[in-house]
């Protein structure tokens, strides 16, 4: 067992999960890796090369048993969790009338059901260390996006799951917010860099004129469950370049 503060990092086989692995390394935490793709989690390991501070705990968040392997392997590893970064997600991109029950089904469950089994299952470590809670929404969890129904209704949830656990988990000691990234340059969104006039309505609204890059968000993560942080709870926080400060009415300026 180990004296060092431990995180849970659900998706960290890429993108933003496995910036915040190596954001927590760095900082001096033990790591601990879920994805569903052992083989990513294995390169994000050899990437990081600290064998004792990271451990892998393969595992499905939208599955029970797995979820509690996850936490059984992080106790017997570490003896502690300090905090969970629910980040594992899966976005279907469509309109409402093309959405399946199965899209549905599948990004529902894994992107708040998995959120919520986690931090379940973490929650009686978290309250005997005092530890913290970051959940992964987006700007699309603050406001809707054209052909986006399912996903959108998913962050919208996690946002305000947020919320609602921030206030019930304060009385234990319990911190839980969340960041809401815009565009963020990961594995996920690689494909539209070929989409020159996607990109350009980005950077339109985007007021920093660009995407985000990975360890832009594992940053502000790290922040969250950091002791500076100690007395914010219950926040969404954007991570957007400016994005969610517009109201969405084309620049004047121009």
């Amino acid at each position: 067992m180990s004296n060092q503060k431990t995180v849970i990092i659900t998706g960290s086989g890429s993108g933003i999960g496995k910036a915040a692995a190596k954001r927590y390394i760095d900082d001096g935490w033990n790591v601990v890796l879920n994805g569903r793709t052992l083989e990513k989690l294995q390169e994000v390991k050899k990437a990081i090369n600290q064998d004792d501070r990271v451990l892998i705990a393969q595992g499905d968040v939208s599955q029970s048993d797995d979820v509690d392997a996850i936490i059984r392997k992080t106790m017997e590893k570490y003896g502690s969790i300090d905090a969970v970064v629910n980040n594992a997600g899966v976005g279907v991109m469509g309109v409402f009338q093309d959405a399946t029950i199965e899209d549905w089904e599948k990004v529902i469950n894994i992107n708040v059901g998995g959120s919520f089994r986690v931090a379940k299952a973490a929650y009686p470590h978290l309250k005997k260390s005092k530890g913290s809670i970051v959940n992964v929404s987006s700007v699309s969890g603050l406001g809707g996006d054209w052909g986006a129904c399912v996903y959108n209704t998913s962050k919208g949830a996690v946002s305000n799951m947020t919320r609602a656990m921030a206030l019930d988990c304060a009385k234990d000691g319990v911190r839980v917010n969340a960041v809401a990234p815009s565009l963020t340059w990961t594995e996920m969104t690689g494909g539209m860099k070929d989409n020159d006039d996607l990109i350009e309505d980005f950077e339109t609204r985007i007021p920093m004129g660009r995407g985000a890059k990975p360890e832009e968000i594992a940053d502000v993560i790290a922040f969250l469950t950091h002791h500076d942080a100690r007395f914010v709870n219950g926040v969404i926080l954007p991570v957007d370049g400016g994005l969610s400060a517009s109201n969405g009415q084309p620049p004047l300026d121009q």
